[in-house]
């Protein structure tokens, strides 16, 4: 069951935060879609996933990347596709933290963090968290983003519904030593 579940959250995140017209989905503006579309669009292709499944990884996921209201679901963030998730700009604290491993240190030294092919960084409120985010490719290293001083100097931040911290970009000089 939990091989399954995992499946399932990874064929939602494709679908909610990176292809969603490969199965004929479209999102709004904000990033939903009606549940009910999005589960006969998946059984029309080939992966049905139940009402009861869809409401288990939900409310499971440990990182709780998935919201469902009002009878729509949405990626809480994450996404490469055009989408405006309508998050108010929030302070954050001092510190947060980013996953990776050891092999883009020397360019993420030299260039900063930046979102890749998402529209922001994604920063953790703790180090256990960024552990598990940079292990998902090999030994994780943890960065420490001196975030308070970047909003002090004017970067933006947003925190998603599920606690990630977002932001444009973070330059060499706010990552701590």
């Amino acid at each position: 069951m939990r091989r399954r579940l995992v499946r399932i959250s990874k064929y939602l995140a494709r679908h909610l935060r990176h292809d969603p017209g490969r199965i004929g989905l479209t999102l709004d503006p904000a990033g939903w879609v009606p549940v009910e579309e999005l589960l006969s669009a998946a059984a029309a292709h080939g992966f049905p996933i139940t009402p009861a499944e869809l409401a288990q990884v939900v409310e499971s996921n440990d990182k709780r990347r998935y919201v469902i209201e009002d009878g729509r679901i949405r990626a809480s963030q994450g996404h490469t596709v055009p989408v405006e998730l309508g998050l108010p700009p929030a302070e954050p604290p001092d510190l947060l933290y980013h996953g990776t491993v050891g092999r883009l240190l020397a360019t993420i030294r030299r260039e900063g963090l930046r979102p890749m092919g998402r529209h922001h960084v994604h920063l953790s409120p703790d180090r256990d968290t960024a552990v598990r985010v940079g292990a998902r490719r090999g030994p994780p290293v943890v960065l420490v983003v001196r975030a308070g001083a970047m909003h002090a100097d004017g970067h933006v931040f947003h925190r998603s519904a599920n606690g990630v911290w977002l932001t444009g970009h973070v330059p060499p000089p706010y990552l701590a030593p």
